[in-house]
This record gives C-alpha cells, structure tokens and sequence, in this order.
C-alpha cells in the first residue's frame, strides 16, 4: 500500500465510526487503517475487532500520549508515506487522494497539511496548517476563520497533525516525534526539524475533513492542556534554536511569554502556565537539540524570516479582527 492512515485513540469509540466509515468511502483506495489504542477503559479495541476486523489495531500498555502512539504506527508500516487523523474527525471522500496527490509533487516535501474545518461551524476553518512566530506562539492558522479564505496551497512552517500526511523516510534522518512532549506542539517540532533539514511542509485547500476538536482532552484550555503546552513550548524553542538565533530573538520571546503569563492569569491556568515553564526550563538538559551545521545556515535564515514574516501576518489579522469588527 502507498499509504497507512494512523489514527491515535484514548478513550474515543464514540468518535470511531464516523471517522472510520468517512475513509472506507474514499476515492483512493490504495491505504491501509491503523488505530493505535492508548490502553483506552471504554472499550474501544474490542469495538474494534467486533466492527472493523478489517483495520490493524495495536494496543499500548499504558496513556503514552499521542507522540508514542503515532510512532508507534510509523514504525509499524512500511509505506512510503503515513496520514495522521484524530480519531474526531470525517474526512471528505477525497482526501486521501488529495493529499497523495501534494505530497508527491516534491521529494523536498515532508508534510502537507489538510484543509480542517470545524465540525459544528462548517463554514469556518479549524486548521489551515500551523505557523510559529517570534514571541514563540505557535498559531493555528485560519482558526475561527472563514473557509472560502483558504483555497490556495501554500507553504506552512509546520502541519498539524491532527490530519496531515508525512513522507516516512524523512522520519529517519530528522527523527520522530518527540515522546516527551507527550502531547502538543509535537507536530511544530518536528515540522520546525524537517526545516532546518530542508525540507517544506505545505497545506492543501483541496484535501477537507471535519473536527470536533478537543476530542480527547475534552477543552479548548484546562490545566492539563496549558501546563503541557507551556513546557513543550520551551523545549521547542531550546532544542530547534541555535544560540546566536535565541539571542537574536530574546526580546520578543520574553514579551510574547509575558503576555501569555497575563493571559492565562485572567482565564483562571496563570499557575499552571508558571509551573508547566517552570518544568520545562528544569528538564532542558532531557532535550536533544538539533545540532547546528554551518551548511543548513541558508535555513535558519529562512526561517527567522518565517517567522518575522509569520508574526506581522498574525499582528495583522488580529487588529482586523479586534479593531475592525
């Protein structure tokens, strides 16, 4: 098969069928299905084996969280690429093909990001790929957003996994996701890998699927989910940055961490927020960093204009919805 679709679960089998049933009606059938179970309670393996023999299950000993369970999956096949997909999701009869059809137009493409809308609000955008910027925001990009804005293919610093395609032999030279991020920011990490390896990560408007979102950690903020996110972040910037670029970016990293700690203190996680920093400034030295070459220097300078570039777009489209509406 040219593909394996790689579906993490936790304690999902009521998002099972649909997300199941919507790929058993694709137009390209040359995948496989894959649900890597995170030793759900709810009986989502036995679901499986009784309703859909057909997919290939594997059963974790323990929660492993997402990175180690779709690792899991890409280690398991021997396709030449893999889809990541949320158990939450529907996706468009022709996704698959779609994204096949992207990914393959380069071998300089890792990733390539679907066109997510949201699920309840079909006319708005969930995901259009992701962005990161200069105060270390990692930003969803066309979130909340309507979907018609969003029908060109385009570059994108990472691709969000919650429905993206990967060229699995890339997986070998830049590694895998990372399993201490347990969840969160681990498709921006190793999308930011993937760049400074030179390779692109890209969205395609014409690849869609439907997300509940917040399937599995039931919120768009709990404390789980900010200390988490807090943590991962700074081990994003520590291990991707070299130190002449973290130095080059202090000032709005400090500010953009400043306003996130405000942020945070007024929606009730500002404790959770300090101390997921907190732990993730301790385990630094549990990071493996990227290891600078001279030679990949015309890619760190690609990204530090990303991400100059990425943060004045984000600036933009935030007076405009602010000020102006």
């Amino acid at each position: 098969m040219k593909v394996t679709v790689i579906i993490p679960n936790y304690n999902g089998k009521h998002f099972l069928k649909p997300c199941l049933e919507s790929l058993l009606k694709q137009t390209c059938r040359e995948f496989d299905i894959l649900v890597v179970d995170n030793h759900s309670t709810d009986g989502s393996a036995e679901f499986l084996k009784e309703h859909y023999p057909e997919a290939g299950l594997i059963v974790l000993d323990k929660n492993r969280g997402f990175s180690a369970a779709v690792n899991a999956g890409i280690r398991s096949t021997t396709a030449p690429y893999v889809i990541l997909l949320n158990n939450d999701t529907e996706a468009d009869p022709h996704f698959v093909e779609e994204l096949l059809r992207a990914v393959r137009r380069s071998p300089r493409i890792f990733s390539v990001s679907s066109k997510m809308i949201q699920m309840h609000h079909p006319d708005l955008i969930d995901s259009a790929g992701d962005l990161y910027t200069l105060p270390g925001w990692g930003i969803c990009r066309g979130a909340g957003r309507p979907v018609s804005n969003y029908t060109e293919s385009c570059e994108v610093f990472s691709a969000c996994a919650g429905a993206a395609i990967y060229r699995r032999s890339v997986f070998r030279k830049i590694g895998y996701f990372d399993e201490s991020h347990f969840a969160y920011l681990e498709d921006m990490d190793v999308g930011y890998r993937a760049k400074i390896y030179g390779y692109e990560n890209r969205f395609c408007p014409s690849a869609v699927v439907r997300h509940v979102g917040s399937g599995t950690s039931g919120s768009k903020y709990n404390s789980f989910k900010v200390k988490l996110s807090a943590r991962n972040s700074i081990w994003l910037i520590y291990k991707n940055m070299p130190f002449p670029q973290l130095l080059l970016n202090s000032l709005p990293l400090a500010a953009g961490y400043a306003f996130k700690a405000l942020f945070f203190y007024k929606t009730g996680f500002g404790k959770d927020y300090i101390q997921g920093l907190q732990e993730g400034l301790r385990s630094l030295r549990r990071c493996r960093k990227v290891r600078f070459r001279f030679r990949r220097l015309p890619f760190y300078l690609k990204i530090e204009a990303e991400l100059i570039k990425n943060t004045f777009a984000y600036a933009k489209d935030w007076i405009s919805r602010k000020v102006f509406q």
